[in-house]
């Protein structure tokens, strides 16, 4: 063979075996792998060891703390070395929380004081430092071990005013949208983010295919939403759990100053005392502008009407723009924040046509879906999937002692065959009425004496007690599957221009550990300022020993009574957990006749009639 013609047998066959290297290679990149519509952990993406960490700061379209600068979020990125070795791009899984930095202490005078009369302020309270805690890089630890082995890439965000971001916590107020949104447009490749706080050097997000779903628990749950109530492009998909939707549903019921369940005395500037862990140079701007300005004049403890202010932090109100597809996830018993802020905000969703599905467990706050349904959810709408998930049931109730990651599914939740019942009340003060489908004959009116000091559970498991009136079905000859919205209105008179008004409904007789599912008896309750008989937008005192309707929700419920059990209608004033304190002896007389709760029972007024054995 002459040399000329050797030597391009040489190039060409290199060329050749080039090729297939890279062939090979490509062959052997490392892929996300999805079965049955999930997506797999990689063994590959699993080991820490091979983990990218950094973290950066956003740029976002706002300055809360009043600088004269934009402020920018601290975010951290925990991903695959594949996104660097390999140009591989994945989706993303965002949390962001106010608590990742710290947090105040919970010591004496940080809550207001709740031992005065309805319309008065109290005593004032107590604002605490908050020390910032945690190192650079790293934000938040969460999500990671369970998205990343799976093929995502985990992205944290410390939300306005808190640890290394810039800016104040509003507390629900608009830069808390703001934020997740600037982290996801930089995500998106829409605005710019730096190696440091203060300076120039632009970070890209070239790792990112621009498909994001956010999630998380509380607080770190509002947030998922709030983001999705902006439109972003790009956010997909959001799994938000017991999150907090409305700060007046929060801390108020219908009207009337109430505590969430656990931190009696805690309002909006309480939570903003907590979370604020950002820069202490701006504290005092902040606190002077956001708490001492904003919240003071907008909270108002004295009447606890609906306003501007709250409207402002209810996000019902500004969904009108959201795409997310959603997946809510709450507890029947969580007595923080309460199930109707899930329901509501899916009642919504589902309204406007976009995917929806909500998972209710018997237990108290937090609580995830089963990682499988999150799996699939993430799955389809930042993978793009087709896994059907679009077309399972919507509801998914964990039923009574059944394990949380083996929820029973419902076409729809309420349950699609729950009619309202609507039931009345016999008299038998200070011991207990009835609780008839039977509308009775003229029962009259029974009269209870307010004294904060006995707590609802006292209460309802007394025998003879004038601080409580409670009426009772017949003993359950069959199990009770309730599934809604219990809707109580009672006719009352009381003998000062203010009081409280608490309603329970509860599975008797009371018998603490019955299930282990389920927080003592109660089935729901609910909390109403008879002064917002009208209106919760303006409260108007009583006038003394006046008669008047007050008609109000309870809060969502899906729950099997079981038989041998009574179910309780349980009106009281003051509950010692939730509401203000004033001083005993305010007397609250129910008009018994014009008094009446409407249960959604499944089968209906027949189902309730053969549980109960009441004739027609």
């Amino acid at each position: 063979m002459q040399k000329k013609q050797f030597r391009l047998f040489l190039l060409i066959s290199f060329f050749l075996v080039s090729g297939s290297d890279l062939m090979a290679q490509m062959a052997e990149k490392i892929q996300p792998i999805f079965d049955n519509g999930e997506a797999q952990v990689v063994e590959a993406f699993a080991d820490p060891e091979n983990w990218i960490r950094h973290d950066l700061w956003v740029e976002t379209t706002f300055d809360s703390d009043g600088d004269g600068k934009l402020d920018r979020m601290h975010v951290d990125v925990t991903r695959p070395k594949q996104t660097e070795t390999e140009g591989l791009k994945l989706p993303v899984v965002y949390e962001s929380s106010p608590y990742y930095a710290g947090t105040a202490g919970l010591g004496d005078g940080i809550f207001w004081d709740v031992k005065h009369e309805l319309g008065e302020m109290g005593k004032p309270r107590q604002h605490p430092e908050v020390l910032r805690i945690g190192e650079r890089p790293v934000i938040s630890n969460s999500q990671i071990r369970t998205w990343v082995p799976r093929g995502y890439i985990v992205v944290h965000s410390s939300s306005p005013g808190t640890g290394l971001s810039d800016g104040a916590p509003t507390v629900g107020g608009d830069n808390e949208s703001l934020a997740p949104k600037a982290v996801i447009d930089w995500l998106c490749g829409r605005a710019k983010g730096y190696t440091e706080r203060d300076g120039n050097q632009e970070v890209k997000a070239y790792w990112s295919t621009g498909k994001v779903g956010m999630t998380g628990t509380s607080y770190n749950g509002t947030l998922p939403l709030a983001a999705a109530t902006t439109g972003v492009e790009g956010l997909e998909a959001i799994i938000p759990i017991a999150p907090n939707t409305s700060y007046y549903h929060y801390y108020r019921s219908n009207g009337l100053v109430r505590s969430p369940g656990g931190y009696l005395g805690e309002d909006i500037d309480v939570l903003y005392d907590f979370i604020h862990s950002g820069d202490k140079s701006k504290r005092a701007r902040n606190n002077k502008v956001i708490r001492d300005t904003e919240m003071k004049n907008g909270l108002d403890r004295i009447t606890g009407d609906y306003n501007d202010f709250w409207a402002g932090r209810d996000y019902l109100n500004d969904m009108a723009p959201m795409k997310a597809a959603l997946l809510m996830s709450h507890g029947f018993n969580d007595w923080n924040v309460m199930p109707e802020h899930s329901y509501r905000i899916y009642d919504k969703a589902r309204e406007m046509g976009l995917p929806v599905q909500i998972y209710y467990h018997q237990n108290g706050h937090g609580g995830p879906p089963p990682i499988e349904m999150m799996n699939r959810w993430f799955t389809r709408y930042l993978f793009g999937i087709e896994n059907g998930v679009e077309n399972d049931p919507k509801s998914w109730i964990v039923r009574e002692n059944d394990e949380r990651d083996q929820p029973t599914s419902y076409k729809d939740y309420p349950n699609p065959d729950a009619s309202d019942v609507t039931l009345f009340l016999t008299k038998g003060a200070p011991a207990q009425g009835g609780l008839t489908h039977n509308k009775p004959n003229k029962q009259g009116k029974e009269t209870l004496v307010d004294n904060y000091s006995f707590s609802g559970s006292a209460l309802a498991e007394a025998e003879f007690t004038n601080h409580r009136l409670i009426y009772v079905s017949p003993i359950l000859t069959k199990d009770l599957h309730i599934s809604g919205i219990p809707k109580v209105s009672v006719k009352l008179s009381s003998s000062k221009p203010a009081a409280n008004l608490s309603v329970w409904l509860v599975s008797l007789p009371w018998t603490e550990g019955r299930n282990t599912q389920i927080t003592d008896n109660i089935i729901t309750r609910g909390w109403a300022d008879p002064q917002n008989y009208q209106s919760i937008t303006e409260s108007k005192p009583l006038v003394p020993n006046k008669f008047y309707e007050v008609t109000f929700d309870l809060m969502p419920d899906d729950q099997i009574i079981p038989a041998g059990q009574q179910i309780g209608l349980m009106i009281f004033s003051s509950d010692k957990e939730f509401t203000l304190w004033p001083k005993p002896g305010t007397e609250l007389t129910v008009d018994l006749d014009g008094t009446t709760i409407s249960l959604p029972v499944v089968g209906g007024k027949k189902s309730y009639i053969e549980a109960t054995y009441e004739d027609e």
